[in-house]
């Protein structure tokens, strides 16, 4: 098993910036990709960005150009940088663990409990 805990959730003003980060523990070797998916109320959870072991990368395009995922394998963490958010942003966001970097939920076995983004207009 390998748990998830998120962090870095809060409230900010459109054009701010957040970072979320998730901490892995457990059998995390049994894991080879990291990511965040989003879900806002009525709406069904979705892809954000995700990262492997090896670095290589993947991002929603409302993601690109303003979000930059990132790890630490040392520490077992992923970071999600997220910079100039707008009202759309605000979502529960929830890491997630698989054994590879994709879009679909079906590919990642491992969920956190999810952290709150609030974009204020």
């Amino acid at each position: 098993q390998v748990q998830l805990v998120e962090s870095g959730g809060g409230l900010v003003q459109a054009g701010g910036s957040l970072r979320l980060s998730c901490a892995a523990s457990g059998r995390t070797s049994s894991v080879s990709a990291m990511g965040w998916f989003r879900q806002s109320p009525g709406k069904k959870r979705e892809f954000v960005a995700a990262i492997d072991w090896n670095g290589g990368t993947a991002y929603a395009d409302s993601a690109e150009g303003r979000f930059t995922i990132s790890r630490d394998n040392a520490k077992n963490m992923v970071n999600l940088e997220m910079n100039s958010l707008k009202p759309e942003d605000t979502a529960v966001y929830y890491c997630a663990a698989g054994l590879r970097v994709a879009a679909t939920e079906g590919f990642y076995d491992y969920w956190g409990q999810g952290t709150q983004v609030t974009v204020s207009s």
